[in-house]
């Protein structure tokens, strides 16, 4: 059972930065998965890390601005967010999925059986 908690969010202005962070204990043997869910929208995948740290995808919404990383010795997956834009805001979410080597963007793949309780970011002046 793994039991992820997610960190970092808050109030930023356009343009500012975040660091969200995704801990859990094995964490280590998942691909996670960060992915936001705006009031009124469907859930987007926006980043995600493979088991390894090797693979690494962001969506086009995000690329450029956000990096994805892990460290294994800590258990944690973060996400650096840079350039924060108003359409950033949203409650933030990490997904788990145990030992699949390849990350997706889908947060509706059955294999992320294991999320958080999500961060709120919201990016306002």
């Amino acid at each position: 059972q793994l039991e992820i908690v997610e960190s970092g969010g808050g109030l930023v202005q356009p343009g500012g930065s975040l660091r969200l962070s995704c801990a859990a204990s094995g964490l280590d043997y998942h691909s996670v998965l960060w992915f936001r869910q705006a009031p009124g929208k469907e859930r987007e995948g926006i980043s995600c890390i493979s088991t390894k740290g090797v693979g690494r995808t962001y969506a086009d919404s995000v690329k450029g601005r956000f990096t994805i990383s892990r460290d294994g010795a800590k258990n944690t997956v973060y996400l650096q967010m840079n350039s924060l834009k108003p359409e950033d805001s949203a409650v933030y979410y990490c997904a788990g999925a145990p030992y699949l080597p390849n990350c997706n963007l889908e947060p509706d793949d059955p294999r992320y059986n294991y999320w958080g309780q999500g961060t709120q970011v919201t990016v306002s002046s």
